[in-house]
């Protein structure tokens, strides 16, 4: 298939996630939302624990010292904020204000010079300069429009894109708890595979890495509970329930996923 057919396989299997009407106009809470917090930890263990794994390698062999960065998605900088030393500049695009203040506030303490930009990545990239290269860790899942998107990625890089993704949809752990309390299948893709064909069918040369997770999604069975209660659209008075059900299910502990990284060197 062309991009055309894969970018269009891809909006539609993203658009099989969604969550059916009757019970999103229930729930107690946004079933999508993150927690700035919970990625502010993340992010802070990252900084004091760095990692040697295929994203943060391919970030630093590419990006010369003083060199220019472009965050897409940061959050409050896990992705990015660990390669401190190389920045001359950082800039981050998130669509939350939250996210935002979370990465300032370290880039401040860090003496990293960012710029932040509050906004959908690739509506804002027209404000946004060229970077020397680009990190996009985690974002793909919720990206419709991906071919647009790869391709805005690839124009605002001189040197390299690095694509940071789950192999599999970050909330497919959630479905054995989706058939038990709502009767509802969730879909098996897209997968990474799947963004790499299309990386490829773009016409860059795109090259994959894959290892384990470096961290639990969940560090207890409660945590798992109340995310779970979330992204189910179940109160959260029912996160004792929903933690027996995943331990009935055999859901617990949790296997940690896989991690893809996949980039490509910028060609005209």
């Amino acid at each position: 298939m062309d991009a055309a057919e894969l970018a269009d396989r891809w909006r539609e299997r993203l658009e099989a996630w969604a969550i059916p009407e009757k019970i999103l106009a229930a729930a107690p809470a946004d079933p999508w939302s993150h927690s700035p917090a919970r990625f502010a930890a993340r992010t802070d263990r990252a900084l004091a624990e760095p990692d040697d794994g295929p994203t943060m390698t391919r970030l630093a062999e590419a990006l010369p010292k003083g060199g220019t960065l472009l965050d897409v998605g940061s959050g409050p900088g896990a992705s990015s904020l660990p390669l401190r030393d190389r920045i001359g500049h950082l800039y981050a695009v998130d669509t939350s204000p939250a996210m935002l203040a979370e990465i300032a506030t370290r880039a401040d303490k860090l003496g990293v010079p960012l710029t932040t930009v509050e906004g959908c990545w690739p509506d804002v990239a027209s404000g946004l300069p060229e970077a020397d290269v680009t990190i996009c860790a985690h974002v793909v899942y919720n990206v419709p429009d991906l071919a647009g998107f790869l391709r805005a990625l690839n124009a605002h890089s001189r040197r390299r894109v690095v694509l940071e993704l789950p192999h599999r949809h970050p909330m497919s752990w959630t479905t054995p708890l989706w058939q038990h309390f709502h009767g509802v299948n969730r879909p098996v893709r897209p997968v990474a595979e799947d963004c790499v064909a299309l990386v490829a069918a773009l016409g860059y040369g795109v090259r994959v890495e894959e290892r384990e997770a470096p961290l639990e999604r969940f560090t207890t069975l409660h945590d798992l509970a109340v995310s779970a209660c979330r992204r189910l659209c179940l109160d959260q008075s029912r996160a004792d329930e929903v933690a027996e059900t995943a331990e009935e299910l055999g859901m617990w502990p949790l296997p940690r996923e896989r991690w893809v990284t996949i980039w490509w060197d910028r060609r005209e």
